[in-house]
């Protein structure tokens, strides 16, 4: 009967963790826990400029599509005006950003028949951050013509298509007939 206590006294000894499989542990499992930190805090940042730069893309889209329907007014004749300089107007369905734009001729459009004249426009955007003002600049290239939702109009609401439609093209019209 004196092989029951040595048994116990064994048990004892070696159910546990010692000190050093407890550190080695907690090491392991506090360089997991700061990856993880880590690759999540990462994560978000990606996830906001991810989201500044949709914004940014919508805004010019935003300016883009106003300039479509703004820059070449429509003249008497039912014909696309000479642009008008655009000086700090608001960005449609943008708070606090405003863009200035200047409309130049694409030389490379003047003169060629059957093709609509071009127009470069430099555009720069504007808003305020942190107390500061802050711009960013871009390109783009727009036909001289009266705007879409005009030329929509004028199409179902006064019937009108074809070569005497203001703003369509030669191609247009050969395509219409």
């Amino acid at each position: 009967m004196s092989t029951a206590p040595a048994r116990t006294a064994l048990r004892t000894r070696r159910s546990g963790f010692t000190l050093v499989e407890v550190v080695a542990a907690m090491g392991i499992l506090l360089l997991g826990m700061s990856v993880i930190l880590g690759l999540l805090s990462f994560g978000a940042a990606l996830s906001r400029t991810a989201a500044l730069r949709t914004s940014a893309a919508g805004s010019l889209d935003a300016v883009v599509a106003d300039l479509e329907t703004s820059l070449f007014p429509m003249e008497p004749d039912g014909s696309a005006g000479e642009p008008v300089p655009v000086v700090d107007r608001d960005v449609p369905g943008h708070r606090g950003l405003v863009y200035s734009a200047t409309a130049t001729v694409n030389p490379d459009s003047v003169g060629v028949p059957g093709r609509v004249e071009e127009y470069r426009v430099d555009v720069q955007i504007s808003w305020k951050e942190r107390g500061a003002r802050r711009s960013r600049d871009f390109t783009t290239v727009l036909a001289r013509q009266i705007p879409f939702g005009e030329r929509l109009r004028i199409q179902f609401v006064e019937g009108r298509t074809g070569p005497d439609t203001p703003g369509s093209a030669p191609d247009d019209a050969a395509a219409d007939s």
